[in-house]
C-alpha cells in the first residue's frame, strides 16, 4: 500500500514532475501529491470522469503547518480526499460541475449578503438622516435663532435678525413653550398644542403676551415649513384676532403738570442715582428703554454732544443729539461710573449688579412699576416699600410712555412729524423714500431735541427744583 507522507512531500525537486499516489478502494478515487520541477507541492483528488477520462481535482498546496483552508498537511489533504470520495461514490460523478455549482452558489450568497448589508446600511443612514431632520421644538428654536434671530449684516449693509439675538424670545419660550412641548418632534406638533399654550396666557390675563407668543410661534413654524422640517405650519390660517385678540394700544402721555410732579417725586422715591437719571435721559432723548439700558460709554461723546446707537430695534444705527438737558443727565451718570474687578472702568452706562454686563431691561421697568403699586397691594418681598412714590394723577406710566411723551411734546412745539420720526429712529414707511432719501435730517433733529430741552428746563424752573438727578446716597453702591 502506497501512503503519502510529509517526508515524501518534502523531497527535493528532480527537474521533472514527481507524482505520489495513495492506494485506495477501486472506484473511490485517489489522493495524489505532486512535486513540480520548480519545487511546488500540491494535492489533488483523482477520479474517473463521466466520459471515462481521468480527472485531477485540485485540493490545495502542501504545508507541514497547513490550516486546512488554503494550505494542507498530508493528513488534512487525506481527510479532504475522503470527503470528495464520499461525494464521488454518492453519484457526484463530475465533481468539477458539482463544485462549480457550489462556487457559483457561494458567490451568489456572498453577493446577496453584500447587497443586503448595503441595503441595511442605506436604511440606517436614511434613518439617521431622518432622525437628524426630525428636530424637537427646542432644536427647531435653536436653528431658527441661529439663522433668523441672530444679528447679521449683509453685503449691502442691511441688518437682519433681532438686536438681542432672540434672547427675549428664548426666555418667553423657556417659560411657556419648552416645558410643555420642548422635547416633542416639531413635525408632530399640532395646532391644538400651540393654541393651548396661547390660551394659558389669555387665562392669565396677559393678552399682549399671548399675541407676541402667537406671532413668534407662527414665524418659527413658517421657517420650519419652508425648510421641510415640518410638513406644514400648524398655525397657518389662524388670525391673531382669534387668538390673543386686539392689543390695547397705550396712549399714556405725561402732561406738563405730571412732569413737574415727577420732578419732585423722583428724589424721594429711594431710587439709585442711575435709575433716576434714566428717567430723564429717556424723556430728553426719546430713546427706547432697551437701547438706553445697553448704552456703552465708548459711544457717548459729551464734548460733541452725541450719543451713538450702533444697534437698534429697527436694525439701523442712530445718533442722538444730546441737548443741554440730556447732557446734564449723562454728566450725572458719568459721576456714577464704577470700576470692575480688573480695576478698569466698566464700559456700560447702566451696568448690572455684578459688573459683567448691562442691566436687564426689565429691571428698570420693575423699579417704576414697584413705585406705582395699588394702595391695597402690599410690597413684594425684597422690593421697595415706596409703593406710591412715582404714582401720578394720570395713572400708571411706563418707560415707553416717556418716549411717547417726548414725541408728543415735540409735536406740540411745532416739530414736523417726519423729523419726530427721525428723532424716534422710526423706520421710514415708504419704500421709495427708504431707497432714494438717505438724509436723516440731522440738523432738524438737533433743533428738535434742543426745543424739547428748553421746554423741560422751563418745567424744572416752574417746579422750583433744579436737582433733577439726585446724588447717589450711598457712594460705591453698584447696580440699581
Amino acid at each position: 500500500m502506497t501512503i503519502i507522507s510529509d517526508k515524501a512531500m518534502q523531497a527535493r525537486a528532480t527537474g521533472r514532475d514527481v507524482w505520489l499516489i495513495e492506494d485506495g478502494a477501486r472506484g473511490a478515487g485517489r489522493l495524489v501529491g505532486r512535486i513540480s520541477p520548480a519545487g511546488a507541492r500540491s494535492f489533488y483528488f483523482r477520479y474517473t470522469g463521466s466520459s471515462g477520462d481521468r480527472v485531477r481535482l485540485p485540493i490545495g498546496q502542501f504545508d507541514p503547518r497547513g490550516d486546512g483552508l488554503a494550505t494542507f498537511t498530508v493528513q488534512q489533504a487525506r481527510d479532504r480526499a475522503r470527503a470528495l470520495s464520499a461525494l464521488y461514490r454518492g453519484g457526484k460523478v463530475d465533481l468539477r460541475e458539482h463544485f462549480e455549482a457550489e462556487r457559483v452558489a457561494a458567490e451568489q450568497a456572498v453577493e446577496a449578503e453584500r447587497q443586503q448589508a448595503a441595503a441595511d446600511q442605506r436604511a440606517a443612514t436614511d434613518a439617521a438622516a431622518a432622525a437628524a431632520r426630525r428636530l424637537t421644538v427646542k432644536g427647531l428654536f435653536a436653528q431658527w435663532q441661529r439663522v433668523e434671530l441672530t444679528p447679521h449684516v449683509l453685503a449691502d449693509g442691511t441688518r437682519t435678525g433681532r438686536k438681542d439675538g432672540g434672547e427675549w424670545v428664548k426666555a418667553a419660550f423657556e417659560r411657556r413653550v419648552f416645558p410643555k412641548i420642548g422635547d416633542v418632534p416639531a413635525e408632530l406638533v399640532r395646532k391644538a398644542d400651540l393654541l393651548a399654550i396661547i390660551d394659558d396666557c389669555k387665562a392669565e390675563g396677559v393678552r399682549r403676551t399671548a399675541n407676541v407668543l402667537f406671532t413668534d410661534l407662527r414665524q418659527m413654524f413658517r421657517f420650519a415649513a419652508e425648510r421641510e422640517i415640518v410638513p406644514r405650519n400648524p398655525l397657518d390660517g389662524i388670525k391673531r384676532a382669534n387668538v390673543g385678540g386686539k392689543d390695547t394700544e397705550r396712549d399714556r402721555v405725561l402732561d406738563d403738570d405730571e412732569i413737574k410732579a415727577l420732578l419732585k417725586a423722583v428724589p424721594a422715591a429711594n431710587m439709585h442715582g442711575r435709575s433716576a437719571a434714566a428717567i430723564w435721559l429717556i424723556l430728553a432723548t426719546a430713546c427706547r428703554v432697551g437701547e438706553a439700558m445697553s448704552a456703552r460709554w465708548e459711544h457717548v461723546d459729551l464734548e460733541a454732544r452725541r450719543w451713538y446707537l450702533p444697534e437698534t430695534k429697527n436694525e439701523r444705527d442712530h445718533t442722538i443729539h444730546l441737548s443741554a438737558f440730556a447732557q446734564r443727565q449723562v454728566q450725572a451718570l458719568a459721576q456714577l461710573k464704577e470700576v470692575g474687578a480688573d480695576g478698569k472702568p466698566l464700559p456700560w452706562v447702566f451696568p448690572n449688579s455684578t459688573g459683567d454686563g448691562p442691566v436687564c431691561v426689565k429691571s428698570f421697568g420693575k423699579q417704576l412699576a414697584d413705585r406705582q403699586r395699588a394702595v391695597e397691594k402690599k410690597p413684594m418681598k425684597g422690593r421697595t416699600k415706596a409703593g406710591q412714590a412715582l404714582a401720578l394723577q394720570g395713572g400708571r406710566w411706563t418707560a415707553h410712555d416717556l418716549r411717547r411723551t417726548a414725541a408728543t411734546v415735540m409735536a406740540r412745539l411745532g416739530i414736523s412729524t417726519d423729523v419726530i420720526d427721525e428723532c424716534l429712529n422710526h423706520k421710514v414707511q415708504s419704500k421709495v423714500a427708504r431707497v432714494y432719501i438717505k438724509d436723516r435730517r440731522t440738523a432738524e433733529q438737533a433743533r428738535a431735541f434742543d426745543a424739547l430741552s428748553t421746554h423741560l428746563d422751563l418745567l424744572v424752573a416752574d417746579s422750583c427744583d433744579t436737582n433733577v438727578v439726585p446724588m447717589l446716597k450711598r457712594a460705591g453702591r453698584r447696580g440699581w
